[in-house]
């Protein structure tokens, strides 16, 4: 081990992205901790309340405009990226299996939180190997971090239209999270846009989210009600919302980059309990405990079993009148969740039933 003064901080970064590969991420790039470009953006995003409830957005908002208040002593953010995607396919076809549930990709395996924080940690123990004692903090979507604009900066990719970071090589089915370290790395070019005039994203989304390119109105986004709101789903916004139950991925799936996409080597990432495959009805059937069981180590647990009813109540709402679909529904129409029943009501009304 040498010491930190004796070590070229261009070899110290040749072996840190070696050893981030071998750790299982596709790549790495490091960026200072200057956002200030991208503070007017923010800050008109939460003044127009695009946010909705999520108000740790507004509340962490310093936070997220200087990684050296969230971590002291930062001076650099190596920003890395890990394939999640386990299918080439890019159609729209699962969504026009009205009959079965759409969760998106990244939540349909096990919770990518942990995988990739413990990678980070390994990766900064062997940096610590080389260099002694250094301070850094590993994040991944855990913390008030404005990850898409580090990676950005850090040469992962662009911000896109569909405010997705966008890599020339891989497309955007990828998690990042990033190592906070006060070790003085040689920083990279940042990313160009590549979106051009394509509006594809913009123009498939559902809820017509997009206010404009690289601008989303959160309290729209399918992903926002589905997993951040907490409370009952804006009644004009539920038909658009078809079979997604949690998560929606058409700006992704509809996006010309991610014909480029890799398929990951990660087993975690595989679909766990067929839930990329599963009726409506056979998951609205699944009782708290089936829930608490089969959602163990998912993203899915952090909706809770009362919103994945609510969002179920939706898809079923919007399913074919057969009599799977009005039987599940019929046996949570007095479900002790006045959330859940106002839901299904909702959702029998849209077949035709009549309820008191």
């Amino acid at each position: 081990m040498k010491d930190k003064a004796d070590i070229d901080p261009e070899q110290l970064l040749t072996l840190i992205r070696q050893w981030a590969q071998e750790l299982g991420f596709q790549q790495l790039g490091v960026t200072d901790i200057d956002l200030s470009v991208h503070q007017p953006h923010l800050d008109a995003w939460l003044a127009k309340n695009f946010h909705g409830d999520m108000h740790y957005m507004e509340r962490h908002r310093d936070l997220r405009l200087d990684p050296a208040q969230l971590h002291p002593g930062t001076l650099r953010v190596l920003s890395v990226r890990m394939d999640y995607s386990l299918s080439l396919d890019q159609t729209l076809a699962p969504l026009q299996q009205k009959h079965k549930a759409y969760i998106s990709r990244y939540a349909r395996g096990r919770d990518y939180h942990k995988l990739i924080r413990r990678r980070l940690q390994r990766l900064a123990e062997r940096i610590s190997g080389q260099v002694g004692a250094f301070g850094y903090r590993a994040f991944v979507d855990s913390a008030p971090v404005l990850e898409r604009a580090l990676a950005e900066k850090a040469g992962l990719g662009w911000i896109g239209k569909n405010t997705m970071l966008i890599n020339k090589q891989a497309g955007s089915w990828f998690f990042l999270g990033e190592l906070f370290t006060d070790l003085p790395l040689p920083v990279d070019a940042p990313a160009s846009a590549h979106c051009g005039s394509c509006s594809a994203c913009l123009d498939i989304c559902p809820t017509q989210a997009f206010v404009g390119p690289n601008l989303l109105d959160a309290r729209r986004c399918i992903s926002y009600l589905t997993i951040e709101l907490k409370g009952s789903i804006p009644e004009e916004l539920r038909a658009p919302m078809g079979n997604r139950v949690f998560g929606c991925d058409d700006c992704q799936l509809i996006c010309p980059w991610n014909k480029f996409t890799r398929i990951s080597e990660e087993a975690d990432f595989a679909p766990r309990h067929t839930l990329d495959s599963s009726e409506l009805s056979a998951l609205f059937l699944w009782t708290a405990d089936m829930f608490e069981q089969r959602t163990e180590g998912s993203a899915i647990r952090r909706i809770g079993y009362e919103g994945w009813l609510r969002n179920l109540a939706v898809g079923l709402g919007n399913a074919p009148s057969t009599i799977p679909v009005i039987e599940a529904l019929r046996q949570r129409e007095h479900h002790e969740s006045a959330l859940v029943r106002e839901h299904v009501q909702w959702a029998l009304r849209r077949h035709g039933i009549t309820t008191f």
